[in-house]
């Protein structure tokens, strides 16, 4: 897939993950539509990318606002004409067991990384019926194959955002579309995610930070070389993509054990 001169929306786009792609998609002379809540973050990355010579349009946006979602695509045409590829990777976490994590906290995190994907898709999805090439890009992760204790909530998301990305796939092929699919699977990219995780209400466990550090040590790929393995992914059309010797690693060992690969991974962990 050629992309340049085409138009991209990329959500999470202020930081992390969501930054180093959208520069990997400015290098490419991709024009951007960038959206986040963090409109510091996103103000960096819209200077960052319009220094590579490409038209950029940033938005503050909430995946998890429904007028605003169903709004925004109006707003991205009006700028810039017309939608390639859209990119859902703004995304959240939480710590905790199921049962420590409360109701609310549970149903916030499935509001942003999987009802956001979902409400995304569905508004941009007549623009992108409109390209001659499109391609929705859905940012998994790798605990989006594996599950491990206490990342029920986040886990339980990433799945989501997998099964989601794969039956839409085959729905398109099917009817014969020409928008492609592609779920990300990231390893240990180094975002700030673990350490932004929200603790879980009223409840300070010791062992919960000892968690969140232990995560956050693993996360050590620079988010710009994260961005250029998912976008050469998508040029090459791919349908799954994992970022990282880690990810490819456990990916390998769940399809090897997929019940008792925790045996493995959670003693590498501790």
């Amino acid at each position: 897939m050629k992309l340049s001169g085409r138009v991209a929306v990329v959500t999470g786009a202020g930081s992390g993950i969501g930054r180093g792609t959208s520069l990997a998609l400015a290098r490419r002379g991709c024009a951007l539509a960038l959206a986040d809540v963090n409109e510091e973050g996103l103000a960096e990355t819209r200077a960052l990318t319009e220094t590579l010579g490409v038209k950029v349009s940033a938005h503050r946006l909430d995946v998890a606002d429904r007028e605003a979602v169903a709004a925004f695509p109006k707003t991205v045409l009006a700028g810039h004409g017309r939608v390639d590829l859209l990119f859902n990777n703004a995304g959240v976490a939480i710590g905790g067991t199921f049962e420590q994590v409360a109701e609310e906290d549970f149903d916030w995190l499935m509001e942003i990384n999987f009802f956001g994907v979902v409400r995304m898709t569905r508004a941009f999805m007549p623009l992108l019926r409109s390209s001659d090439a499109a391609r929705i890009v859905n940012i998994s992760s790798i605990f989006g194959i594996i599950a491990p204790p206490g990342q029920t909530a986040y886990t339980a998301s990433k799945f989501a955002v997998r099964a989601f990305s794969e039956s839409l796939r085959r729905e398109l092929k099917a009817e014969g579309s020409k928008i492609g699919v592609t779920v990300v699977h990231p390893g240990g990219v180094a975002t700030s995610i673990a350490k932004n995780a929200r603790p879980p209400r009223g409840i300070n466990d010791p062992d919960l930070e000892a968690q969140k550090e232990r995560f956050d040590k693993l996360l050590r790929m620079p988010p710009e070389k994260a961005g250029e393995i998912i976008v050469s992914g998508v040029e090459a059309e791919k349908a799954r993509v994992l970022v990282g010797g880690d990810a490819r690693f456990m990916a390998m060992l769940e399809r090897l054990m997929p019940v008792s690969y925790w045996n493995i991974l959670g003693r590498r962990l501790k």
